[in-house]
């Protein structure tokens, strides 16, 4: 059942968030928005929800009411029914869908909570150490049990062969084009595409001369996300902290800046999201969806996600693309801010 606003302003969420086993228990909780408040008990109920430690969900049957939108920016993710508000996102059963999202965080309640303390914490942090905290959260769900279960269902598979070009670079006058060349595994991000990569954006960083820089990939899609099969190969947890910022491509895009522009095209999910989203300028083709499956193994996006994509889009809508787990269209992502033009596929071509 939801709570009110004055429920949620007199401490309702605030019970202990543990049972006697330390065991996540309750770690989402709808808010009723419908009716509004008092001014103070909007006031107190801001100041609960940006010290609770569950993630809290505000459900609105319309555009939740003007009085209620300090309350808004506190919350984790608002459900509405209506409304432009850059905290909300709009589907046609708010109620229903809150049921859906609480299923995905009693599931995974670790990960879920992680994400949301992440998000609430890197949000006025600079790139370079907003990283550097998705990174610590990744590697400690890495050693919990929603990640070993998520890898004992999968099973054990061989790692990828070995690869002849991962990544294709050419120089076209004062442009650099960077290919992504794993069609066959539909350019999955593993070590070979990850170094690859990063090699290729250093050059860029390093040569003055490379006016633009354009990413793409080739095959049916840009980047499937993250390559499944070398998930939990790293030898150690600190050593695979170390990786993912040190070695990692997301922070050699967002140092690019407007110099790089990122097209997209066919299912992108993880990586294939999170990467594109730190660059100056993201093109989709019509046909691109975008999806965040992190949660549902247990993790948080782990390729600069929890930094790239709310910087766009704003928290909010970035928890409830990892909670929901399903793919939005080019036209949602270019309303929301995730591409920033959409694109006929014939020109992808450079």
């Amino acid at each position: 059942m939801p709570v009110s606003i004055t429920d949620l302003a007199d401490g309702a969420a605030h019970v202990p968030a543990l049972d006697e086993d330390g065991q996540v228990t309750g770690p989402l909780v709808t808010v009723q928005l419908d009716g509004g408040a008092r001014q103070e008990v909007l006031e107190r109920a801001a100041a609960r929800a940006r010290d609770c430690g569950r993630l809290l969900v505000g459900i609105a049957s319309g555009p939740p009411p003007a009085p209620v939108r300090p309350l808004l920016a506190a919350l984790d993710l608002t459900l509405a029914a209506g409304g432009g508000a850059r905290e909300c996102v709009i589907v046609a059963d708010p109620v229903d869908e809150a049921r859906i999202l609480n299923a995905t965080a009693t599931a995974n309640p670790q990960a879920s909570l992680v994400l949301g303390q992440v998000l609430r914490a890197t949000q006025a942090l600079p790139v370079a150490a907003a990283l550097e905290v998705e990174s610590f959260a990744y590697s400690t769900l890495l050693g919990g049990p929603e990640f070993r279960r998520w890898l004992g269902a999968r099973g054990a598979r061989p790692l990828p062969p070995p690869a002849t070009a991962p990544v294709i670079v050419r120089r076209d006058g004062t442009r650099l084009l960077i290919t992504l060349n794993r069609p066959e595994r539909r350019n999955a991000y593993g070590r070979q595409v990850r170094d690859a990569l990063a090699d290729a954006l250093r050059v860029a960083l390093l040569d003055p001369a490379i006016a633009r820089v354009v990413l793409d990939g080739a095959g049916p899609c840009f980047c499937s996300g993250g390559d499944l099969d070398e998930f939990g190969t790293t030898p150690d947890l600190a050593t695979a902290h170390f990786v993912r910022t040190r070695a990692g491509a997301g922070r050699l895009i967002h140092d690019l800046g407007a110099r790089i522009e990122a097209r997209v095209h066919g299912p992108c999910a993880g990586a294939g999201i999170e990467l594109p989203a730190f660059a100056g300028t993201v093109v989709a083709n019509v046909g691109t969806t975008f999806r965040l499956p992190e949660i549902g193994m247990g993790l948080i996006p782990g390729a600069g996600g929890t930094v790239s994509i709310p910087r766009r889009i704003g928290r909010w809508r970035t928890l409830y693309l990892a909670l929901a787990g399903r793919p939005i269209g080019a036209g949602t992502a270019l309303a929301w801010g995730l591409a920033d033009s959409l694109a006929d596929p014939a020109s992808s071509v450079q």
